[in-house]
């Protein structure tokens, strides 16, 4: 099963069951490592529908964390209602499973199109994936992410991080 088909199989079973899809006993050792990851929904069309996720683990192990990161990227995502049902057969989903974060020490280390970024300022951080459609450059990622956190890039200090993400899509 691959990432995003437990992603889809969580939903779907939270739906029908209106509780957790327990982890199946079944999955091959690449679900027993504990990795932080992001669960995307996209319509058919493209728009965006939820993307949920953690900056480091969770839960117990990958499935887990894929588990619950695609319920609340269904359910919790505050930019959107929750998922009904008859959306599910009309939604992609990709699941990034992300390396460690590591410090970055200037913009000019960043490429956006290879690493995810991370901007955070007192208690407040702003995430962006790596390889996002329309974002080629830099100051665009970064602009994203601290808008995000609601980080002023220009007044307040901030701090950046960079990871790389094994990116899985159905």
């Amino acid at each position: 099963m691959t990432p995003p088909e437990l992603a889809y199989q969580s939903i779907k079973y939270f739906f029908e069951n209106e509780t957790t899809l327990p982890t199946p006993k079944d999955l091959d050792n690449f679900y027993n490592q504990k990795a932080a990851c992001f669960v995307t929904l996209h319509l058919k069309s493209g728009d965006l529908r939820g993307c949920i996720g953690t900056l480091e683990p969770q839960q117990t192990n990958l499935a887990e964390e894929i588990i619950n990161n695609a319920l609340s990227s269904a359910f919790d995502d505050p930019r959107f209602g929750p998922l009904q049902e008859k959306e599910l057969e009309n939604i992609n989903i990709s699941v990034d499973v992300l390396s460690t974060p590591e410090s970055v020490n200037s913009p000019t280390e960043l490429n956006p199109k290879k690493y995810g970024v991370i901007v955070s300022s007192k208690k407040r951080h702003g995430v962006l994936l790596p390889d996002i459609e329309d974002v080629n450059t830099v100051e665009e990622q970064l602009s994203i992410a601290a808008k995000k956190g609601g980080i002023d890039l220009k007044k307040d200090e901030y701090k950046l991080e960079a990871f790389t993400v094994e990116r899985f899509e159905k």
